[in-house]
């Protein structure tokens, strides 16, 4: 009864099913939120095995005000008070230059990771405030503090991550309500994969030669930010790979030589 509460969007893979995985095995009351429910519903049993005191994974699209509001409502009724709420769902599409960019795909980029952000605060921290208490967390991204070619309406959305999670700590001041910002450099998750429409070559030559994050080392940071005492707050972290020095420059490795036939 006195475990705490975390709900997560976007958690049916990658950084999301990570976090929910670590908060598991600290044995919390897990919300989870995603499109793909048959995914969430087969990690449910999983988490519930690692020590979960509770599971309840609910199908959630934050690019619907409708969505959001029916999961924070639903959340709020299975758990009266909620601790923790880690905004993670977040995409990319393409890597065009600006010029030769899909509106379409801006649309969606923004809606996911901008406004879908915007959402589940607007619904969550209402509560938050009546009972005195709350950490928001969000997943940016170095490129959020970082641009690159072909990147533009990715890095913007995540410049506006980062400027949410510094107003709300305005907004928020004053209040034991807490706001972090987790931000990592490249993490090889469906990330790619998504970013290239299912090109499953391409996506894995993003990590080539070098050695990314995994899920689990973004999941450690933020299970940190969310553990520190009432007066603490984590306001950002940002985690690369040795590997990794900046958006734009990356250390691989040269490709082996082709074995001689």
């Amino acid at each position: 009864m006195n475990a705490r509460v975390v709900c997560i969007t976007g958690a049916s893979s990658g950084i999301g099913e990570a976090i929910a995985r670590t908060y598991a095995q600290q044995g919390f009351h897990l919300i989870l939120g995603a499109r793909r429910i048959a995914k969430l519903d087969a990690l449910k049993v999983v988490l519930m095995n690692l020590g979960a005191a509770s599971v309840e994974a609910l199908e959630l699209d934050v690019r619907s005000h409708e969505s959001v509001k029916s999961w924070q409502t639903a959340a709020f009724k299975r758990h009266p008070k909620i601790d923790i709420l880690v905004n993670n769902a977040g995409l990319v599409l393409g890597n065009d230059p600006v010029e030769k960019g899909s509106v379409e795909d801006w649309t969606t980029i923004f809606d996911t990771n901008v406004l879908g952000v915007l959402r589940l605060c607007r619904e969550f921290i209402p509560c938050f405030r009546r009972q005195s208490k709350g950490h928001i967390v969000m997943i940016g991204s170095i490129s959020g503090h970082q641009v690159y070619e072909g990147g533009g309406p990715y890095c913007a959305s995540k410049f506006s991550v980062k400027a949410l999670a510094q107003t709300l700590r305005l907004e928020l001041n004053g209040t034991p309500i807490r706001v972090s910002s987790i931000d990592p450099g490249m993490v090889e998750t469906e990330f790619s994969i998504v970013r290239f429409r299912g090109d499953q070559e391409r996506a894995q030559k993003v990590y080539q030669g070098l050695t990314p994050l995994s899920p689990d080392d973004v999941a450690e940071c933020v299970a940190f930010a969310t553990s520190r005492p009432a007066h603490v707050n984590i306001d950002d972290i940002i985690v690369m790979p040795t590997d990794q020095a900046s958006v734009y420059k990356v250390n691989r490795l040269p490709e082996e030589p082709a074995p001689f036939l």
